[in-house]
């Protein structure tokens, strides 16, 4: 129990190498201390719990927020939610454990194990995406943003940033095992260096020594080679630069849906617009909460004139209906251009869907707006502010292989968030961050608009202009159109996660080749 307690810290501080506070070097220390335990298991069943723990640790230390939605906002009671907290996080726990199970199975104690963790780890890390929508968040690429690893992003993506970091891992846990496993020998009597037992331990250091270089070579090449194409010009500038401005609303997540809120929501966001000489203004999700065709004809007007007077295009946050009773999560554009519609196509389970078989919920959690529909799937970029402007909102953003999909048409992407939803906690940051990935990932300026925060303007590089959260303001500034198309525009995660899965079966098939597969010392009575 005591490992699994250190496993457990192990993914509590992981979380810690993610935004808000970017101790990044605790991300490879925790994997390899998490490896190095899958490598000692006696047993498949030992590794898949180490793996449970430490995603235990690291799903409740890092989106543990989402009790506050359940029951700050959601009106769940506080026993309930945390209830359901804890679940949410085992449930997402089950995929380090599934890849601690395979390691262990696949493989005996040695390299080849540690082999495998590198492509086990990146394929259910990645797994997270799949059920009922997915769960990207907190991918373990992540953390390496602010390093040379961000290097790989425009190449693989965030999983390849997360196999880069992985392969690092193993080799720090490959040489803390040797380290324990091979203690100095004792002082011993002098051989002549002629002897036999001289020349035996000559070798056996000379061996120690070959093997230190090269987990030590393994460890940094990821990092040597995110270095040298980090500065890599992938995409080009196209056109000058567009003014923007990207309104913060920091309209309480309480009071949004209050009736009593609504005109002066409304007051407040025309404002705003009017007092801005910005080219392209962006609004956060849902920033009108009511329906499109509901909201008074004059506050469209106001807000359409302003923009026609400016010279202006203006993206607008409100819920959108059909004549076949659907209600979708749209962005509209109002201004110099014609009017276009952006509907959010990947839906947030139990927040703006509800799973089959999960209508019971709705009995307990009390979220306006629940039932959207999605989106068409040929929606095509926006074109207004003289740019194509790539839609994305909220939860989309945590889905690099879904952005892309507006490429190589589009030359910015704009992402319109309301994270007001989980309170002052972990998530804007981390929010952003993915908008940092994506950023990186597709060689295009991101404008993110959000009530609450953290509203930005992401470079095409990574680096970001924001405002502060929780207060309401205007970021103004400017944004560089772009085309042009990244590798990981072009393939996706594909790369990645073939690597990751050549990684897991060359281990196997290495080790059913040869069953010993081990060179570190076996002691099978521990």
């Amino acid at each position: 129990m005591r490992s699994h307690g250190i496993s457990l810290l192990a993914g509590a501080a992981a979380v810690t190498a993610f935004a808000p506070v970017d101790a990044w070097p605790l991300a490879p220390l925790a994997l390899a201390l998490l490896f190095a335990q899958w490598h000692e298991a006696r047993s498949w069943q030992i590794a898949s719990t180490l793996g449970f723990a430490f995603g235990l640790g690291f799903f409740l230390g890092g989106v543990s927020w989402v009790y506050v939605s359940m029951h700050t906002y959601g009106d769940m009671a506080a026993p309930l939610a945390a209830l359901a907290t804890l679940a949410f996080c085992a449930g997402l726990a089950l995929f380090p454990a599934t890849a601690g199970a395979l390691v262990a199975r696949l493989t005996p104690r040695g390299p080849l194990r540690l082999l495998a963790a590198c492509g086990a780890w990146v394929l259910l890390d990645a797994a997270r995406a799949l059920p009922f929508n997915g769960f990207p968040w907190l991918a373990m690429g992540y953390s390496q943003i602010e390093t040379p690893l961000a290097g790989l992003a425009p190449l693989l993506g965030v999983h390849g940033v997360a196999l880069g970091l992985s392969v690092g891992a193993a080799a720090l846990a490959w040489l803390g095992l040797r380290i324990r496993l091979e203690p100095l020998p004792q002082a011993r009597p002098q051989v002549p260096v002629h002897s036999l037992g001289g020349a035996m331990r000559t070798g056996n250091r000379l061996r120690a020594a070959l093997v230190t270089l090269t987990a030590l070579g393994l460890a940094s090449s990821p990092w040597i080679t995110g270095a040298l194409t980090r500065n890599i010009p992938w995409t080009v500038a196209v056109g000058q630069p567009v003014s923007v401005a990207l309104i913060q609303g920091n309209i309480a997540q309480d009071l949004k849906f209050d009736p009593a809120q609504y005109a002066r929501t409304l007051e407040h966001y025309a404002r705003a617009i009017e007092a801005t000489q910005a080219r392209l203004v962006v609004l956060p999700e849902t920033a009108v909460p009511r329906m499109a065709d509901a909201v008074d004809p004059a506050w469209w007007t106001r807000v359409r004139n302003h923009a026609l007077r400016t010279g202006a295009d203006v993206l607008v946050g409100v819920p959108t209906g059909d004549l076949a009773h659907r209600y979708f999560n749209s962005v509209i554009s109002l201004g110099t251009s014609p009017g276009q519609v952006y509907s959010k196509r990947h839906l947030v389970p139990l927040g703006e869907y509800i799973p089959a078989g999960f209508d019971w919920i709705l009995q307990v959690l009390h979220v306006p707006m629940s039932a959207f529909s999605p989106g068409p799937d040929d929606g095509p970029a926006l074109a207004v502010a003289g740019e194509r402007v790539g839609v994305n909102i909220c939860y989309e953003d945590a889905f690099g292989s879904e952005i892309i999909r507006a490429l190589p048409e589009a030359s910015l992407l704009v992402n319109v968030s309301n994270i007001a939803w989980f309170g002052d906690s972990l998530a804007p940051g981390q929010h952003l961050q993915m908008s940092r990935m994506r950023a990186l990932e597709t060689g295009r300026d991101m404008l993110r608009a959000t009530n609450t925060g953290m509203t930005a303007i992401v470079r095409s590089d990574g680096t970001t202009q924001a405002l502060p959260p929780f207060v309401a303001g205007t970021l103004e500034g400017h944004a560089q159109g772009r085309e042009g198309m990244t590798p990981y525009a072009r393939m996706g995660n594909a790369p990645a996660i073939g690597l990751a899965l050549a990684f897991l079966v060359l281990a196997a098939a290495l080790a059913h080749r040869s069953p010993s597969g081990s060179t570190a010392p076996r002691d099978e009575s521990r």
